[in-house]
């Protein structure tokens, strides 16, 4: 619940530092004395737009505090603060704040938004205003009048299993996703199979190998070197070869250096260095004839060469990768046509899946459905029993439960919901905010709340002159009601209503003073005697008389 509210500059407010309490608080004040600042005030903080005719004349700085404090945070305020990254320790205070600084010239007013400390985005506080404060004016157009939440509050009404059917139809839709991938795979592989056959039939004449094309490119770069060097090899084998060549020449002239070589000790050293030199030119001469051997090439086996890898990089190209990545290409394919032939067994086994899934789905949707129009007749009685003391004896209350075609379920079910009312006999059904007039509406989801008896909602409800137009006992009632409302929360109520200020537990009342040319507006909360007099003020206006604080009085003690 808001526990407390301070405000720095905003318009006639200079300084004011709120406390609250849970139950009934009640709010009064002349007209004009700034009950609306309050609510300005508060709705800034929960992330309404900045305005700069909020800053108080003459000052560039203005700020506004919430704070709440819940026994454990709700769950869906949780979620909100982990999804945005913004942590709160348990026992922690909520603490909301809103800064404004005037521009300069004509620059527009900035804002920045806090929750404990931490800068965030205003989008966040305004997230978080709906699970905070819940506020009905004469013109509001959130809480119970948007249509958008009434589904919501039917199925609390109900105490309908939401999650349950939520994850079925998470576990249907799933079904159905896998459903639609897999069908649109197989047709897609479908309509590419002649093209697929294709490709294989081509990949298969070709059987391309991992390490194939490194290969080939080297026994290619290897003949084509040996044809650049035939030339040379051929010369120099030629040089070696017939009776005329230096090696026979040397040959020859050993064998006749042999024959005189013990005439002289020098001509033996002739005839040994001769002897080397034929053994060295004959390894020449072997080394050689290696070499031409393994540079010879055969022009057929290098043309051979050269087609092979053009063909595999041709493919290469075709299908967008390289040689070595050709194999799994070719089991890639082939897997695609196993696909085609094997989908019609995984298309029926899916569609099994997504069938069963869609009735249970159905089935839990269906009985949440029946729930529904059952507790709408519950509901719809029981706003009428709430409506004649309230003033509205001639107003009818439906509550509309219509199917939705299907491509509009959802985790929620199968239905719309919205609150609908006629205010005079005869009159058609209609939305809330279109039919009634402010007070009516006020009126009208005051009853809608006792009704429900407060299923679920923000922590914190504001009734903002929730009695304009009505006295006496109708205005006893909307006082009584409120008091019951807020006997298990939090409940702030802005009136004009003596009747209504004499059930609140907390009292404050607001006023405008003046100083000169300075306006300022306060706040106080009441004591016993102080609330007797503000009660005996509204009862006999600008004169207090003893006949209205006796009367005053005697609210009191009856509320």
């Amino acid at each position: 619940m808001l526990t407390s509210l301070s405000i720095r500059n905003i318009v006639l407010i200079e300084a004011l530092d709120l406390a609250f309490h849970g139950g009934l608080g009640v709010l009064t004040g002349e007209t004009g004395a700034g009950k609306s600042i309050l609510l300005d005030a508060l709705g800034l903080v929960l992330g309404d737009r900045a305005d700069g005719g909020l800053l108080r004349a003459g000052e560039q700085q203005a700020s506004v505090t919430a704070t709440f404090e819940f026994d454990a945070l709700p769950r869906p305020i949780r979620d909100i603060l982990a999804d945005a990254e913004v942590s709160v320790e348990p026992g922690e205070p909520l603490i909301l704040r809103r800064r404004l600084r005037g521009g300069e010239g004509d620059s527009p007013i900035s804002s920045k938004a806090f929750v404990n400390d931490q800068p965030v985005g205003v989008a966040l506080l305004r997230d978080l205003a709906g699970y905070l404060v819940e506020l009905h004016g004469q013109h509001d157009d959130r809480g119970l009048v948007n249509a958008r939440g009434h589904r919501a509050l039917l199925d609390r009404f109900v105490g309908s299993d939401l999650p349950a059917l939520a994850e079925a139809w998470e576990r249907w839709q799933a079904a159905e996703g896998a459903l639609s991938e897999a069908r649109e795979a197989i047709a897609q592989a479908a309509a590419d199979r002649d093209l697929l056959l294709a490709h294989l039939a081509e990949l298969t004449a070709l059987e391309p190998q991992v390490g194939e094309e490194e290969d080939l490119a080297g026994a290619r770069a290897a003949m084509q070197k040996g044809e650049r060097l035939s030339g040379d090899l051929a010369e120099l084998q030629q040089l070696w070869a017939g009776s005329d060549s230096a090696l026979a020449s040397l040959r020859s002239a050993a064998r006749r250096l042999d024959r005189i070589a013990a005439e002289h000790p020098m001509l033996g050293e002739a005839l040994a260095s001769l002897d080397r030199a034929v053994i060295e030119a004959g390894e020449a001469e072997e080394r050689l004839a290696r070499a031409a051997e393994a540079l010879a090439h055969d022009p057929a086996e290098l043309d051979r060469i050269e087609t092979r890898l053009f063909d595999l990089r041709a493919a290469a190209r075709k299908h967008s990768c390289t040689a070595d990545e050709l194999p799994d290409r070719m089991r890639a394919m082939r897997g695609q046509l196993d696909a085609i032939e094997g989908g019609e067994a995984e298309i029926a086994a899916l569609e099994r899946k997504a069938r069963d899934l869609g009735l249970d789905y159905r089935a839990r949707a269906e009985a949440l459905s029946v729930a529904r129009a059952e507790a709408a007749r519950r509901l719809d009685n029981a706003v009428a029993g709430e409506l004649p003391p309230l003033k509205l004896d001639a107003a009818r209350f439906r509550t509309a439960v219509v199917r939705l075609p299907e491509e509009r379920w959802g985790p929620g079910g199968v239905d719309l919901v919205e609150f609908l009312i006629a205010t005079n006999p005869g009159a058609d059904f209609a939305p809330l905010a279109k039919i009634a007039s402010g007070g009516e509406l006020s009126r009208f989801i005051l009853a809608l709340k006792v009704a429900l008896a407060e299923q679920g909602g923000a922590a914190t409800v504001i009734f903002d002159e929730i009695d304009r137009g009505v006295g006496g006992a109708v205005a006893s009632a909307i006082g009584e009601r409120l008091a019951r409302l807020a006997g298990g929360g939090q409940l702030l109520a802005v009136t004009h209503s003596p009747q209504v200020a004499a059930r609140g537990g907390t009292h404050y009342v607001i006023a405008k003073s003046s100083e000169g040319i300075v306006t300022r507006t306060s706040v106080h909360l009441l004591d016993a005697a102080g609330r007797q007099e503000e009660i005996a003020r509204m009862l006999s206006g600008a004169e207090v008389t003893d006949e209205a604080r006796a009367q005053a009085e005697r609210l009191l003690e009856g509320a």
